[in-house]
């Protein structure tokens, strides 16, 4: 059995595609780059990460974007008759007074590794763009469009424009065309399909919490009008409410203790070679009692079938997200294993690291010190542009992360070392800097906690000049402490123990929709020049638990 999440840690809004034998997920990325990863798999069992579309700072401009803005639910899609794989994806601007200033855009490319052409914008209606290549020749696109008016339904409805590829512009303006199939509210993360006279409106509804679900309706032109399915939602955490009872789109009070995957919801369909319909989805894995989800939403999976009146269902007796699901008869393939320790022995940046707003190789080398990842530090971690971070996606509860570190600071204002982060605004770093009243080299912790920035130790750890020193942050369930060693066999507890479950949407106040990462980081807040040579990185996985 399939084990979900089958993509663990911060993987959400995951949209499915095939390419002939070759299935791909890609996902949102928010203000982290490089942006929309993508999965890939050729028996729908083993997922493993092959690429990020958008690669090329030129492609998007994240900088001075505050946390979850940036790139939102990519839609990719492969057009046999073009030969072309297709992306869509917003570019979230700004949230202020509740406006969602948001541009869409479309960009294409014959591979799925590239190279992908220069963005076509497409409008700013709303967001979640995503399109159906018709069989008859046509392209069609919906999103949701946002409404901002007092007296219509908020926050919007999904509509539906036509793509005109030979012009590269959309034909006219977009048309209303479903409100949704609950009474949930939230609609969004609209796909439509095309199956035996019918499009297919797949979509997102009750936001992106507690009370996340997936709708389905149905009609004979891409415009309307659509018969929602009678069993909506077709897929939930929390089947038991049909009505938006509060504003909140987290709504909390509508966490189900009977279903081990909460948020369940934003789905997105695809057929096997072998006629078997899967859907994935996203979810969370909170903490109790506090209901926090430390590790973001995260991809899921759910075996479908049709039934004879041509509704799609999950296998099973009813809506429920599913802990385990029967996979694809499709061959085993064997996954290619993610090292424990990166070496940085190649002069190409690991797949699997990422930084906020802006590219590592602005800020990276692997070339300078053979073996070493050399950051460059710049402005400090709370900064909206130019942080020297490179994380790792979180993607489980029981870990050991571990790096060597050699820094020579020279100022307070220089410091580098090893970090759990959040966003900018919540992040502990255990680094090393240059405290002036001692004159030298000394280890600390500091820690920004919803933008409250605090230094933890009441006294700093004196260090022998220019020494290399290990670091070490070790996670386990709620508990999150940082060690360091002089020789990497002996390691001595420094700081506090933390509570994990503080890092989520649930409890940052400036963020929301990311997940955690871990990661190296260098800041030299004075000529942005100082750099930190970090001999290995390990991300060593004890165990897959879930938070509860």
């Amino acid at each position: 059995m399939l084990h979900n999440p089958i993509l663990p840690g911060f993987n959400p809004d995951p949209c499915i595609c095939r390419c002939g034998e070759d299935y791909y997920i890609a996902v949102s990325s928010f203000e982290w780059f490089p942006g929309v990863p993508v999965y890939h798999s050729r028996d729908m069992k083993s997922w493993t990460l092959l690429t990020h579309i958008l690669s090329d700072e030129s492609m998007t401009d994240l900088r001075r974007l505050p946390s979850a803005k940036g790139i939102w639910a990519p839609c990719l899609t492969y057009c046999e008759e073009d030969g072309l794989f297709y992306l869509l994806y917003s570019c979230m601007n700004s949230m202020n007074a509740r406006y969602f200033d948001v541009d869409n855009f479309l960009i294409t490319a014959p591979s799925i590794t590239g190279p992908w052409s220069e963005p076509i914008y497409l409008h700013s209606a709303g967001f979640d763009p995503s399109i159906l290549h018709d069989k008859n020749g046509k392209k069609w696109i919906v999103s949701l469009e946002w409404e901002t008016r007092d007296g219509y339904h908020k926050p919007g409805t999904i509509c539906a424009i036509e793509y005109d590829s030979v012009q590269r512009e959309v034909v006219g303006y977009p048309k209303c065309i479903w409100a949704g199939g609950t009474k949930r509210g939230c609609i969004e993360g609209p796909h439509l399909y095309q199956r035996n006279g019918y499009y297919y409106l797949m979509c997102a509804e009750g936001g992106t919490g507690y009370g996340h679900c997936v709708t389905v309706g149905r009609s004979k032109s891409v415009f309307g009008p659509y018969e929602s399915d009678p069993c909506n939602p077709i897929l939930t955490s929390t089947p038991d409410f049909n009505e938006m009872d509060n504003d909140d789109a987290m709504k909390l009070n509508r966490y189900n203790p009977a279903s081990y995957l909460q948020k369940a919801g934003h789905g997105s369909l695809i057929e096997t070679t072998l006629g078997e319909w899967y859907l994935v989805h996203h979810c969370g894995r909170p903490f109790l009692p506090e209901l926090r989800c430390t590790l973001g939403r995260e991809t899921c999976i759910q075996k479908m079938k049709w039934t004879d009146d041509g509704w799609i269902r999950l296998i099973g007796e009813d809506s429920l997200a599913k802990e385990y699901v029967t996979p694809s008869r499709l061959p085993d393939v064997i996954p290619r294993q993610d090292p424990v320790q990166y070496d940085f022995e190649k002069e190409i940046m690991p797949l699997c690291f990422y930084s906020p707003r802006i590219a590592p190789e602005t800020f990276c080398t692997l070339k300078e010190k053979p073996g070493y990842l050399r950051i460059r530090g710049q402005e400090s971690l709370s900064s909206l542009n130019r942080a020297s971070f490179v994380g790792h996606k979180l993607t489980a509860l029981s870990v050991c992360v571990t790096t060597k570190l050699e820094f020579e600071p020279h100022t307070y204002q220089q410091y580098a070392g090893l970090a759990i982060y959040y966003d900018n605004m919540n992040y502990i770093l255990l680094r090393k800097t240059f405290e002036e009243e001692k004159n030298a080299e000394v280890l600390d912790l500091i820690r920004v906690e919803n933008g409250f920035r605090s230094e933890v130790l009441e006294n700093s750890v004196l260090l022998v000049p220019n020494q290399s020193i290990f670091l070490r942050l070790i996670i386990d369930g709620r508990s999150t402490k940082f060690l360091w060693s002089k020789d990497g066999l002996n390691y001595h507890r420094i700081g506090i123990v933390f509570d994990t479950s503080e890092f989520s949407d649930e409890y940052c106040k400036y963020g929301e929709f990311t997940g955690t990462f871990v990661g190296m980081a260098c800041v030299d807040a004075l000529f942005h020049k100082a750099y930190a040579d970090f001999d290995f990185f390990t991300y060593q996985i004890v165990k897959n638990n879930a938070p509860y």
